[in-house]
């Protein structure tokens, strides 16, 4: 494979300005988190990520675009009211997220749709920070231990309070699925600016003002409680404050006094976080430190506990702007983020005890495509698309640093207030899809007369139904005959485009869209108490054409794949010569119907496998890609002089956010035989054990070879799809690749007085692996003899962790067997392989790939010349890479077809490919505040 390693697009990762989680923090909860919890991540270009943490994995789900001069400063979640179902059953309240940002207006988010639902706004000043009111709990009464039903007509709901300019404070009601006024409070004095705002408890608030001075309100009257002013006072503290200072305090809950001060940073301190027990404080500021504080046992003579810094880091390279923390029993983990876009998952119970993690700055699906045969490179990114043409080969260094040779030939500028959605490239690189959450644009893109630097970039006139309702996704068919069109409540409609009968033509948009409809799924059903996220995990992720054009899949965040064949229709249903027909017995006043059974040419779309539809996977799609259909000899050619292809291949390629491998028969949804033979408990280790998720993917069919390439943020991994994995018992054996023989050679010696091995069996607590014990700062043993008398043999070893099992009845939102499931699996593809004419496995070779200077991965191979003639060694069945980092996008070039319809390939018949990289290094970000700390 030939690599181009490119850094010459200016995508530009933004700061981190806000971070909230869906549910807040309990001790008491079971497992690693509820099934609907999400981070919302506030961008200061108006987006906001939605990642699911996934037990630790960490899965970026969907992006909520922005537009031009807007910025998320804060972020909160409520939850609603349960609701009296059937049954005496509780339904669970929904889940509504918020957002701010340099105005007066408060703006609820459609998590559905992916745009805003509605503001609130007033005549008070701008808003600089938010919070939601705690839920409510019941509370126990008296010594019956019977628990106190709300008052008459107590909100069962959260308000949200919000912190002005001015120096009021707005509380904003959520009642009735809307977004209401409900009072203002102010100061009695001076108009301080409200610099953060959060609540004690249900009806006390508690705000920090530019004047140095904290004032606490009862949101029920709108009273002023108390002001703290930043003076000394006496000695237990539940309440934390940072200041410009650099100074931690704590206040005491009842008298609010000042218990304690802590001078933990040598600048401002931005924000503060607490666990949920309240023994541990951690705390960011503008000398990049995150700095965690814990409460010392009370020790002779100390009245109350007093609080001290366990250690600082700096795992941001500027400012630590703000803190969002979510714990259980067994998850316990505090998210970090600023200006330098990067969001930092830290251990919060297990502080020094295991690695912190960081995600990806990068958009997890890729804003790239590519016209292979055209050699070019298309990026997006706010309102901005640009197209680049990358030359073949190596060029002198003079030239440009990286050896390649590159131009930017085209750039386009979307009018309008919105952020790109969407956009792809066709594959001959003649069309431009452009989508927002409002509008859908369709641009011709041609070579310029007389300037061969350039391209003309002209835009396409289309129907209203076309581009007036917006869409989050946009997919442009290989032929160019088809666009799919996600709109943004994840509808599914398919156009039909007519090219030009000239190069000098624009293509034609036929006026009518078919709506192509999903397959009716079962909801799940959520405890009341978590909350629901509506039709949000229902959002379309992923949509791709197979390699001829006539099969289309759509893949959501639930796991659900839906399908549609392209067909043929007789006469008898649309007569010869019709450009477009309408079903003649739909009812037109039926807005559902009206674009169903939509024939384009004699042709529509119908759903394939609709006796027995693909069945939702156990997590959600990260990505969809058919098998590429094999050319067959360049002598064969079909009436366009076109090289012929082999059957149509209908082969769906499928990886979920767990790192699953699964190949379905689109047409009939069944499993093909390599996925019934390679269940993912044949994955390699190292691959299932990899925390990035998969973001694309990319096929070698050359010279008989039948490989596909994944990579995700920082890897690449290929799979051999024409041999099977090797099964757990040949691992044990001769079988063994030679990475994991590699890996075993360097291991060294296990030391009996070393737990660390079985430490890192150990589920972690949400962010990183356990850190090695000889790697840890601080040297603490963690094991302590215990002897009873004077007999030192009797002694025994005891832990002074507290050992985190993990009791799946208990764990309330993942209650899947896996390793029952991966046993069942394993045993089903063993019966397979000795049934079915399954390859030929091939032991590894010993000597592995190695990269060459130009990038090409080389596989050697060796000759044996017995008896009867040379034999070659086969390839290995897979083979990774960790060499590239920041990977924004994979896109092939070359391998397409030319202008004259023939099949193009440059240097020689090996893949040829770009890797679009964006080190953090490359990126232009603010300076930092404060520069000589130490």
């Amino acid at each position: 494979m030939d690599i181009h390693r490119c850094r010459f697009v200016s995508y530009n990762p933004q700061a981190i300005n806000s971070l909230a989680f869906s549910h807040p923090p309990s001790a008491d909860l079971a497992g690693r988190g509820v099934p609907t919890l999400r981070l919302a991540i506030g961008r200061a270009n108006g987006d906001i990520e939605l990642w699911n943490p996934m037990r630790g994995a960490w899965f970026q789900e969907t992006v909520l675009r922005g537009g031009k001069d807007r910025s998320i400063e804060g972020l909160a979640w409520t939850q609603d009211p349960q609701e009296d179902g059937p049954m005496n059953s509780k339904l669970p309240g929904k889940l509504r997220l918020f957002s701010i940002g340099y105005s007066t207006a408060v703006t609820e988010w459609d998590l559905e749709q992916g745009r805003p639902l509605r503001h609130s706004s007033g005549n008070y000043g701008e808003i600089w920070c938010l919070a939601a009111q705690p839920q409510w709990q019941p509370t126990k009464k008296g010594a019956n231990g019977k628990y106190l039903p709300p008052a008459d007509g107590e909100y069962l709901g959260q308000h949200l309070a919000a912190g002005c300019a001015d120096g009021s404070i707005v509380i904003l009601s959520t009642a009735d699925d809307d977004l209401k006024f409900l009072r203002v409070m102010r100061p009695s004095t001076k108009r301080a600016r409200v610099l953060s705002v959060t609540f004690q408890n249900r009806n006390t608030i508690v705000a920090g003002y530019a004047d140095s001075s904290i004032r606490l309100f009862d949101i029920r009257n709108g009273q002023q409680l108390r002001t703290i002013s930043l003076g000394k006072g006496p000695a237990d503290g539940t309440i934390v404050s940072g200041d410009s200072a650099g100074e931690i305090r704590f206040w005491d809950a009842k008298n609010y006094s000042l218990i304690q001060r802590i001078q933990g940073h040598l600048a401002d301190v931005l924000d503060v976080a607490v666990s949920v027990n309240g023994d541990t404080v951690i705390s960011g500021g503008a000398d990049q430190r995150t700095v965690v504080y814990r409460k010392k046992d009370v020790e002779k003579g100390d009245k109350k506990s007093r609080w001290a810094e366990v250690m600082h880091r700096r795992y941001h390279t500027h400012d630590v702007k703000t803190f969002a923390v979510y714990e259980t029993k067994e998850i316990s983990i505090a998210v970090s983020g600023g200006p330098d876009a990067t969001p930092v998952v830290l251990p919060l119970r297990e502080f020094g005890k295991e690695h912190h993690r960081k995600l990806s700055s990068l958009p997890q699906i890729p804003q790239l495509s590519s016209a292979p045969s055209s050699r070019l490179v298309m990026s997006f990114w706010d309102r901005e698309v640009s197209l680049w043409r990358v030359s073949r080969g190596p060029a002198s260094l003079n030239e440009n640093i990286d050896g390649q040779r590159h131009r930017l030939v085209a750039k386009v500028l979307i009018q309008g207030e919105e952020n790109i959605t969407s956009a792809m490239l066709s594959s001959d690189g003649k069309l431009l899809a452009v989508a927002t959450v409002s509008d859908v644009k369709l641009f011709a893109v041609r070579k310029r007369k007389g300037d061969e630097k350039a391209l003309l970039i002209k835009k396409v006139e289309t129907p209203k139904a076309f581009s007036a309702d917006g869409a989050r996704l946009v997919t442009i068919s290989p032929d160019n005959r088809w666009l799919c069109i996600v709109r943004p409540d994840s509808g599914i409609y398919v156009a039909r485009i007519q090219s030009g009968s000239s190069t000098s033509e624009k293509p034609v948009v036929m006026p009518q869209l078919a709506l192509l409809k999903r397959v009716k799924r079962h909801s799940r059903h959520e405890k009341a108490s978590h909350g629901t996220l509506g039709e949000y995990e229902r959002t379309v992720r992923s949509s791709v054409f197979s390699d001829d054009s006539k099969i289309l899949a759509v893949a959501d965040i639930s796991g659900c794949i839906d399908t549609w064949t392209l067909e043929e229709v007789s006469n008898k249903e649309g007569p010869a010569g019709a450009q477009v027909q309408i079903k003649q017995d739909a009812d037109p006043s039926d807005d559902e119907d009206e674009d169903e059974d939509v024939i384009f040419d004699l042709e529509r779309w119908q759903p394939a496998a609709s006796e027995s539809p693909i069945p939702r996977m156990k997590a959600g799609i990260t990505l969809l890609s058919f098998r590429p259909q094999r050319p067959l000899a360049k002598s064969l050619t079909n009436g366009n002089g076109q090289a012929a292809r082999a059957t149509a291949e209908d082969r769906l390629l499928v990886v979920t956010s767990e790192h699953q491998l699964i190949e379905f028969e689109a047409r009939s949804g069944k499993l093909s035989d390599w996925s019934r033979r390679n269940p993912k408990a044949y994955l390699p280790a190292e691959f299932r054990g990899v925390k990035d998720r998969a973001m694309g993917c990319l096929w070698d069919l050359f010279e008989g070879r039948e490989r596909v390439w994944l990579y995700g943020p920082s890897w690449l991994w290929m799979f051999d799809m024409q041999q099977d994995f090797p099964s757990p018992e040949e691992f044990k054996g001769k079988d063994e690749e030679p990475s994991q023989q590699l890996v075993k050679a360097s291991k060294r010696k296990r030391d009996p007085f070393d737990d660390d091995e079985n430490e890192r069996k150990k589920p972690n607590s949400g962010a990183g692996d356990k850190i090695a014990r000889n790697q840890m700062d601080v040297h603490v043993g963690t094991k302590v003899r215990k002897i009873v008398g004077n007999d030192e043999s009797q002694s025994e070893w005891i832990s002074l962790d507290q050992e985190r099992t993990r009791n799946v009845e208990d764990d309330e939102a993942y209650e899947y067997d896996e390793n029952f499931a991966a046993s069942n699996q394993s045993a089903l593809a063993r019966l397979r392989r000795e049934d079915g004419p399954a390859p030929e496995l091939s032991t590894p070779q010993k000597k592995g790939k190695s990269l060459g200077l130009n990038g090409t991965i080389n596989t050697p191979t060796k000759s044996v010349a017995p008896a009867g003639g040379a034999v070659s060694q086969p390839a290995r069945r897979w083979w990774h890479t960790y060499k590239y980092r920041d990977i924004l996008g994979v896109v092939p070039l070359g391998g397409g077809l030319n202008d004259d319809g023939e099949e193009s390939q440059s240097l020689g018949d090996n893949l040829e490919v770009a890797i679009i990289e964006r080190p953090m290094w490359d990126v232009e970000l603010p300076g930092r505040y404060l520069r000589d700390y130490e």
